[in-house]
């Protein structure tokens, strides 16, 4: 077994309608005012952005976010990730009588040198700290939705562009 794969699933119940909660995931450019240890983004381009993230431990991951698959019938919203984490993420939004279950699926490869190096001994630890991260978004993202007004586009919407004109 590869000590440099991880795979996590979380799931959690969410006060708001499926429609506003893949509405607030599908604007990752917001993450950082509901979820701490998304440390800054950066657009590259109209479909790709670069995200530092930091938790508890001392070391950043910095990575390339693309969308793999936006499909709001679905409720399903992927991204590929490259750099200090290669593999992809994907939120999938489920109605409940009482709002929404959101579950959060992520397969990645860590690439950084300094952490692949530690592996062997640190793997419980970078478990647990992924375990804190996924509790401060559950807790942030809940008090998002809270106050949240009607969601804008955002950087999982593809815009369709008109090759003879260009962009609306």
């Amino acid at each position: 077994m590869d000590r440099n794969f991880y795979r996590f699933h979380s799931t959690w119940p969410v006060d708001a309608a499926p429609r506003d909660t893949y509405d607030a995931l599908e604007r990752f450019e917001d993450y950082s005012a509901w979820w701490p240890e998304v440390r800054s983004f950066r657009m590259l381009g109209p479909e790709s952005c670069e995200v530092t993230c930091r938790s508890l431990l001392p070391y950043d991951l910095t990575f390339v976010l693309r969308p793999a698959r936006r499909d709001p019938e679905a409720m399903v919203l992927e991204a590929s990730m490259a750099g200090d984490l290669e593999g992809f993420s994907r939120w999938t939004i489920t109605a409940t009588p009482s709002g929404a279950q959101l579950t959060f699926d992520e397969e990645v490869t860590v690439r950084k040198r300094s952490l692949r190096l530690l592996a062997p001994v640190a793997r419980p630890l970078y478990r647990a700290n992924h375990s804190i991260m996924m509790r401060h978004a559950r807790a942030g993202l809940s008090s998002y939705l809270a106050r949240a007004p009607r969601p804008r586009p955002g950087f999982f919407r593809f815009r369709r562009v008109d090759v003879a004109t260009g962009p609306p």
